[in-house]
């Protein structure tokens, strides 16, 4: 039998777990400047009762709840993106960098670890990892070599009722061109145009590829990241970056190719490639989403499932786990990223609810 959403919405301590998440949030933690925010996770968790916790070698925050032959891994990320916004909260909502993305699904992790116990024949184990925001997933990668869970909820937004299956994949093009400078009033294009004209030939393409696929999920997503221009007196010189969110059927090393016979300048420009995930889709009828179905009925609510365009640390530990796996946490992922972000405290603490009921069940 489950255990019923009354009985763990009588006991949650809702100011102790808004500071736990606002001291997160006053750790300013940007990709490569998590330090200090991992010590802090680990001396919260220990306040909270986790049997071990610690600072891994990748500065990444590790709590250990319990212990047994079964292990399942709640791996959320410490890291965010640049842009401190000072933490408050406003009609019952905590604005900081990370609130939502990702500092809110970690809190979560750490609370409802806490809030649900040890259970009988498992180790629980919560990892604020380093680097997800990086094209490195340090931490994440650093997990596969520590741990080999039966199952593993990755820590992002998908909101309290929802849990999130699939991440397409990604690929990032760095394009360099250089060309000798000519008059201005010549009829040879200039580095920008051959550049813009590259980065034509990708969109339209793409785009005819996109035709059919109704999915977002299933079609190639190309955006215009950056470019600049310079020139050193004798030479024009253009950088730009493009970026790819890929489906399941186009991983990154069948792109290249393909982005490679588009160049229609490659005597004069240089392709490299850098950040390939490959598309994560799990399984949709596994017992961990049963799990989360059910708490979340059992919270009042009818659950969902999502597939998102962009990447998480999904992409990185999936292949390698191959374990049933989900990703959860409250938060609105269209705040990603933004000078508002920011997470409604009640979705926050509901979050909790649904995952400490689902670790009260893994035996059922």
């Amino acid at each position: 039998m489950s255990t019923s959403a009354a009985e763990a919405e009588s006991v949650l301590d809702t100011r102790r777990y808004t500071e736990l998440l606002s001291g997160l949030l006053e750790c300013y933690s940007p990709s490569t400047q998590e330090r200090a925010a991992s010590e802090y996770l680990v001396e919260q968790m220990k306040s909270l009762g986790y049997d071990d916790a610690y600072v891994d070698e990748s500065n990444s925050a590790v709590g250990i709840m319990g212990d047994g032959p079964n292990t399942i891994v709640l791996l959320g990320h410490i890291d965010t993106v640049h842009g401190f916004i000072p933490v408050e909260i406003k009609d019952g909502k905590l604005y900081g960098r990370g609130s939502v993305d990702a500092k809110g699904p970690l809190a979560t992790f750490a609370a409802a670890t806490a809030f649900a116990g040890r259970q009988e024949g498992w180790r629980i184990v919560v990892i604020g990892a380093v680097e997800e925001e990086y094209t490195t997933s340090k931490g994440a990668r650093h997990a596969t070599t520590q741990f080999t869970p039966n199952l593993c909820i990755i820590g992002e937004p998908s909101q309290w009722d929802r849990i999130t299956l699939g991440y397409k994949g990604r690929i990032l093009l760095d394009y360099t061109l250089k060309r000798a400078l000519s008059h201005t009033a010549g009829r040879d294009r200039n580095a920008p145009e051959l550049a813009v004209a590259y980065w034509n030939a990708i969109n339209n393409y793409f785009a005819e590829y996109n035709e059919d696929r109704e999915k977002t999920f299933d079609q190639v997503l190309c955006t215009l990241r950056s470019i600049q221009t310079s020139d050193d007196g004798f030479h024009e010189i253009v950088n730009m970056t493009l970026g790819f969110r890929l489906p399941l059927d186009m991983p990154p090393e069948a792109l290249k190719p393909l982005a490679i016979s588009l160049n229609a300048s490659p005597e004069l420009s240089q392709i490299t490639f850098r950040g390939d995930e490959i598309a994560y889709r799990a399984d949709r009828n596994t017992t961990l989403t049963r799990l989360f179905n059910n708490a979340i009925r059992d919270h009042g609510a009818k659950p969902g499932y999502v597939y998102k365009t962009g990447t998480s640390d999904m992409n990185t530990v999936g292949m390698i786990w191959t374990c049933p796996m989900v990703a959860y946490g409250p938060g609105d992922s269209n705040l990603d990223h933004t000078p508002e972000e920011h997470i409604q405290l009640e979705e926050y603490f509901k979050a909790i609810q649904v995952l400490s009921t689902v670790l009260r069940n893994l035996n059922n």
